[in-house]
């Protein structure tokens, strides 16, 4: 059958143009592609080289046949054999019979199709871009001519238009939905930022605090250390809210969450056409922090070479993209957070020692939370508070006796994250058998805390007058406040109280007052 080739590159380019709608557009281009080839299905897909992945992106499919998954993963042995026909100059391929495929080419295509399946297959390339491939297939072996492989090559053009297209939508989707997930992460966050306050700010975490304000209206680099869980995000914003580019983006980076070979494109960015799947640009995580501040938490989790070019930033204050050549200067401050031993690290060569005298010009070690248990009601109150509003109950349960110095006698490993998820379990499980009962916790180990670690008030049950405990219990309270009585965050106001009251009650008690020596006013 003779056929007009510009007749029908016309009409096969309107159809697939025909709608936003890719699977009628699809559809209307193959039932006029049926006018001259063998098709009973098609699709276009992409192969991702650097994950070893292909991704079928939109396709028609019969109804006598299998569908695929549209990922497949490709096993290791076939990488090379799909790198080599990823670089091939051979545009158009027809393959008509499996059997006289190398054994390679036939797992790959079994893949897909069933083996008594003609196909021909077209690369797209667009502006030099490669962008993925289009292929027809029909039951059936040998289907196919070069006069067939001849006229889809005549629409490489428009299909290649037609796959950028898919491409371009499918990054608006991704884009819009990382926006969502944007706004509802700074919808939380702006929840949390709003009604939460450092706890412990003026008893444990004081002298954190206090080198919290000398650092904050700076732009020095600030490393922050300590053990998992200890609050160092909180710290962080803390500085960050404190300073002057509080105005700012605040973006925070969790080093260790980032595979090894996606660490510059996250951290600064990449061109469109940087590596596959490179679709459009990309601002870096550095780039979103300008004139704000970066968290680089788990900072010692950083590979190598993303610490040569971390230096790069803090020396020179530039950027590159991934995939550019231009310098893009960045004003950025840098807060970093480990809770590994950086100078051992820089000892084994696992970490740059300029790195880490850059890094750490501001250390601030943050307390673990058995070092700070005078926090420990504080955080208890709080977390109960937190944790009944989002489990929605309405009636919040007071602890049983003795439950505080239990808490306070345990060494808590997790820390402050093992505390709180400890309170919402301890909620969770009264609510299944709520009968209106004081809230007994169960040890935070899930075992009995040995004898050796509970306090002595604990292992003497034998009843104690009301003043010594009420002696005790102000004596504790003056020592957190550093003898402060009167004023913010003074005894009296800690314990909900006149300040009259309060020293009318310590003359009582024959406790003495007075503040101590070089305590601040």
């Amino acid at each position: 059958m003779t056929v007009d080739e510009n007749e029908f590159f016309r009409q096969a380019t309107l159809r697939i143009s025909s709608s936003l709608n890719m699977d009628s557009a699809m559809r209307s281009c193959m039932d006029y592609l049926k006018r001259f080839i063998p098709v009973s299905g098609m699709f276009f897909g992409v192969y991702d080289l650097n994950l070893n992945v292909g991704h079928m992106l939109a396709s028609i499919w019969p109804a006598s046949m299998r569908k695929p998954d549209d990922t497949i993963v490709i096993p290791e042995e076939f990488w090379g054999v799909m790198k080599d026909s990823f670089y091939s100059d051979q545009t158009v391929e027809i393959l008509n019979d499996i059997d006289t495929e190398p054994a390679e080419i036939q797992k790959i295509v079994t893949m897909i199709w069933p083996p008594d399946v003609s196909h021909i297959k077209m690369d797209l390339t667009l502006d030099d871009e490669r962008l993925g491939s289009f292929a027809v297939f029909t039951e059936g072996r040998h289907q196919y001519t070069e006069s067939h492989a001849h006229l889809i090559a005549l629409l490489h053009e428009p299909f290649a238009v037609a796959i950028s297209n898919i491409l371009q939508h499918q990054e608006i989707v991704r884009l819009k939905e990382m926006l969502a997930d944007d706004n509802r992460y700074l919808y939380r966050q702006m929840r949390k930022m709003s009604g939460d306050t450092i706890i412990g700010a003026h008893f444990g975490l004081r002298n954190v605090m206090r080198m919290v304000e000398q650092v904050a209206p700076l732009n020095s680099p600030v490393l922050l250390m300590g053990e998992t869980g200890v609050g160092k995000e909180v710290i962080a914003n803390a500085i960050h809210h404190s300073s002057g580019r509080k105005d700012n983006a605040f973006i925070k980076v969790n080093c260790g969450a980032i595979p090894d070979n996606l660490v510059d494109s996250e951290l600064f960015g990449h061109e469109k056409g940087a590596f596959t799947g490179a679709l459009a640009r990309k601002r870096g995580r550095f780039e979103r922090a300008h004139e704000g501040t970066i968290f680089l938490d788990e900072i010692g989790e950083l590979p190598l070479q993303a610490q040569v070019r971390l230096l790069r930033v803090l020396q020179q204050r530039e950027i590159e993209r991934v995939g550019g050549t231009a310098t893009i200067p960045v004003d950025v401050r840098i807060i970093s957070a480990t809770n590994q031993n950086l100078e051992e690290m820089v000892r084994d060569g696992r970490f740059r020692e300029d790195l880490w005298f850059r890094l750490n010009v501001f250390p601030i070690t943050i307390p673990p939370l058995r070092q700070r248990t005078v926090d420990i009601p504080a955080l208890v109150t709080h977390f109960l508070e937190r944790k009944a509003k989002e489990l929605k109950i309405h009636s919040l349960p007071t602890l049983a006796p003795g439950t505080i110095e239990k808490l306070q006698a345990y060494p808590w490993p997790g820390n402050v994250r093992e505390l709180e998820n400890y309170i919402e379990r301890g909620l969770i499980l009264n609510q299944m058998g709520a009968d209106g009962s004081p809230l007994a916790l169960a040890s935070p180990s899930g075992r009995p805390i040995p004898a050796a670690a509970m306090t002595a008030r604990e292992q003497d049950h034998r009843p104690r007058p009301l003043d010594e405990v009420v002696r005790e219990h102000i004596r504790k309270t003056l020592d957190a406040t550093q003898g402060k009585v009167e004023g913010p965050h003074g005894a009296a106001q800690v314990l909900e109280l006149h300040p009259s009251t309060l020293r009318g009650r310590m003359r009582k008690l024959g406790i003495a007052y007075g503040r101590k020596p070089g305590a601040k006013t």
